[in-house]
């Protein structure tokens, strides 16, 4: 099979075996993925990426011992738990200890012409989500998750950090759930988006406001981000993080500690909700795709991506 191999920084195609199906697994063909921001950082050095990445896609089904599963559309959760471990009995099968996650850590990842993923993993995608679409179900969940960690009062003020592809989805999903959007990042036509939506947007060039606001998300992808989503949380207020970042984050915590600021690490989400919205048409993705590569592309494709004004980058695969 054909498939991206990240190793020191350096993208290529490599022809590879297809992956041994394991008892429990299906064999999937993709039919899209997207390049999501932390692919950008595996390819600047984050966990010193060796293999196959990727871990946004939607597929079919080829091989399954689920007989529900073959030949459906599929989307996966990314966390391969043990299943075995006193996290996984606590349902916290994301923060098993002895994880692999898809295109990530351990496990080859989505873009090649095959991936393997266990059936429990999967969710099978309704009919009425088109499949460019459903590529989007991982990163919205990971939107929905900081209304799974913490009950923001409804039509609440909220600060969004960052106008890329996670930052936009939190912005749309937050102003589909009836909060108060406030939307700070660096491009017009992004924060277009997100204005549309019904978010108020800023320009992060502008002065910025200190102690604003109860709630802020940082999702900037920058190690600036923290800092500044500090500043603008009023005391005993409550900032997400969002962003996956390679480099180290240094800032001030004395206004956290003063302030008494709760900081909230954010990341995977539940898919179920995820698809119920996009099913239901709540929340519009097509803005978000900027451009549709083939996989024999995909260095060209991550050159794509990592430009400022570019949004999501979907890699298409061969029937």
């Amino acid at each position: 099979m054909r498939a991206v191999w990240l190793e020191h920084g350096r993208l290529e195609l490599r022809k590879l075996h297809r992956p041994r199906l394991r008892n429990d697994f299906a064999l999937i063909r993709p039919i899209y993925a997207g390049i999501c921001n932390t692919d950008l950082e595996l390819q600047r050095g984050y966990y010193n990426f060796v293999g196959i990445p990727g871990h946004e896609f939607v597929g079919i089904v080829l091989e399954s011992q689920d007989s529900k599963l073959r030949g459906r559309r599929v989307v996966g959760e990314i966390n391969l738990a043990c299943r075995r471990c006193d996290w996984c009995a606590r349902g916290l099968e994301r923060h098993c200890p002895h994880r692999s996650v898809l295109g990530i850590l351990n496990h080859p990842g989505c873009f090649a012409e095959f991936l393997t993923l266990p059936n429990q993993n999967l969710h099978v995608v309704p009919d009425e989500i088109p499949s460019e679409f459903a590529v989007f179900t991982e990163p919205l969940a990971a939107a929905g998750e900081i209304l799974d960690q913490v009950k923001i009062p409804r039509g609440a003020q909220v600060a969004v950090l960052g106008d890329g592809k996670l930052g936009l989805l939190v912005g749309l999903l937050l102003c589909r759930r009836g909060y108060e959007v406030h939307h700070y990042g660096r491009h017009k036509a992004k924060l277009a988006i997100s204005r549309r939506a019904g978010a108020e947007t800023h320009l992060a060039s502008e002065k910025l406001p200190r102690a604003h606001y109860d709630w802020v998300i940082d999702a900037t992808g920058s190690p600036s981000g923290l800092r500044q989503a500090v500043q603008m949380t009023r005391p005993r207020g409550t900032v997400f993080l969002k962003s996956t970042i390679h480099d180290l984050v240094e800032f001030d915590a004395a206004p956290v500690i003063v302030n008494e600021i709760t900081l909230i690490g954010s990341r995977c989400g539940r898919f179920p909700p995820a698809l119920r919205m996009l099913k239901s048409q709540q929340l519009d993705v097509q803005p978000l795709i900027s451009e549709y590569l083939p996989l024999q592309d995909a260095p060209r494709a991550f050159e794509r991506a990592a430009q400022k004004e570019t949004l999501k980058v979907l890699l298409t695969f061969p029937d």
